[in-house]
């Protein structure tokens, strides 16, 4: 099938031969030295004189092209800043081909350059870069989104979920401030890390090939080995492999492990995941409620340098300590329902009430946590408190814990001598 070429993408493929019919290279391989950002001139100019001979480099987002002197916006990975390009000094002999044809005629929008200059403030206040030199760094040959903002409005913004998803990078050159979620992301992962290891724990790697999938109910990817022509799965998680280590001597192990689940997926259930799965032996649910709290009040203060923080509509405050019920006195302690006692249509009558989403092939354990993650706001853990037994009667509950983070969930759920944080 023929590839379809847009009319932008011919012209831009266009400007490529043209610039490599001028001698210009416009994928350089060598080094562009940059030593200062976007971030640091607008945070320190002019109050540090520091910025009289600056390299900078980064992406075109917008271009003003006028006559002898042009402007761009020049976007770099902390931020975006002002070029001003004048043709008799980016061309000060005769030859003006690098200003009137390379910079106002064969650079695009989306084309990353290297600069090098001063930084002054024009007339309107705005701080910006006045260009001495520029160099090509790559060439961009498909164009992007145009986002335009006027008196704080944003027009014409890339919003499409199924693009955005799709094309993260585009998301990320058009919509910068969504690389916040991967900085915090790295910074959470790092901050667990840490208040791990400063507990002594030890971070461990296990097998994601499998001859034998376990520790969870989820259908695996399979896939075949040729060397040893058998058959393996790629893990639905990394439990039994901890707990060997346990069982081994270590007296507490973690690890944050890719996981694959052949499954449905949403935005909210991917067949690929991460998660964090921590064993500590000789320790109870109870002691496990308690590390967890202290990890994630770790976690907010690093990431936020403090305690309470806005998930959506709600403030939530990971302030030590928190609440802790049984689901039901969960229930009635934040609706005033006591549903202890009450059986399956009931309890569908109350969270109808409630505006908690069921459907028909909820039973009656499944409408109870509907109910317990819509209608209870708030931090706190629903918990079972009774001993481990290896049998119980039916009907009685296991030593497990539920954390519900406003409307977040992370379950936890093992054994007294060992936990998992999932």
């Amino acid at each position: 099938m023929a590839q379809i070429i847009s009319e932008q993408e011919q012209i831009r493929r266009q400007s490529l031969k043209d610039l490599t019919g001028l001698g210009i290279d416009p994928f350089p391989a060598d080094e562009f030295p940059v030593n200062v950002t976007t971030t640091e001139i607008l945070a320190q100019y002019p109050d540090e004189n520091k910025f009289e001979d600056i390299s900078l480099a980064g992406r075109i987002m917008g271009r003003r092209i006028m006559g002898a002197a042009s402007f761009i916006e020049l976007q770099d990975e902390t931020g975006r800043i002002q070029c001003y390009f004048k043709r008799d000094e980016i061309c000060p002999g005769e030859d003006k081909t690098m200003y009137n044809t390379v910079f106002k005629r064969l650079l695009d929008i989306g084309d990353i350059v290297g600069v090098k200059g001063f930084v002054f403030v024009t007339r309107m206040g705005e701080t910006t870069v006045h260009v001495k030199e520029y160099k090509l760094l790559a060439k961009s040959l498909r164009p992007l989104p145009i986002v335009k903002e006027k008196d704080d409005k944003v027009y014409d913004a890339f919003t499409d979920p199924e693009m955005r998803y799709r094309q993260r990078y585009v998301d990320l050159i058009v919509n910068p401030e969504v690389k916040v979620a991967f900085l915090k992301r790295t910074k959470m992962v790092n901050s667990i890390r840490g208040f791990l290891n400063q507990k002594e724990y030890l971070e461990v790697e296990t097998p994601i090939l499998q001859p034998i999938y376990g520790g969870a109910a989820a259908r695996p990817f399979k896939t075949h080995h040729n060397a040893l022509d058998i058959t393996l799965y790629l893990r639905i998680a990394n439990e039994l492999y901890l707990k060997r280590l346990i069982v081994g001597g270590f007296d507490g192990v973690y690890e944050f492990s890719k996981d694959f689940r052949n499954e449905g997926m949403s935005r909210f259930h991917n067949p690929e995941f991460t998660q964090m799965e921590l064993y500590v032996a000789y320790k109870d649910y109870e002691w496990m409620m308690g590390l967890v709290e202290e990890m994630v009040e770790r976690v907010a203060l690093d990431l936020h340098g403090k305690t309470k923080v806005q998930v959506g509509d709600n403030l939530l405050d990971f302030k030590r300590p928190w609440k802790r019920f049984t689901m039901f006195e969960a229930i009635e302690h934040f609706t005033g329902v006591d549903i202890s006692e009450m059986d399956e249509a009931q309890l569908r009558e109350v969270a109808q009430k409630l505006k908690v989403p069921v459907d028909p092939t909820m039973a009656k354990g499944k409408i109870i946590d509907e109910i317990g993650l819509f209608a209870c706001t708030g931090i706190w853990y629903a918990a079972n408190r009774r001993a481990w037994h290896r049998y119980r009667p039916p009907g009685h509950d296991n030593d497990k814990f539920q954390l519900y983070p406003g409307r977040i969930i992370f379950p936890t759920n093992a054994p007294r001598k060992e936990k998992r944080i999932a």
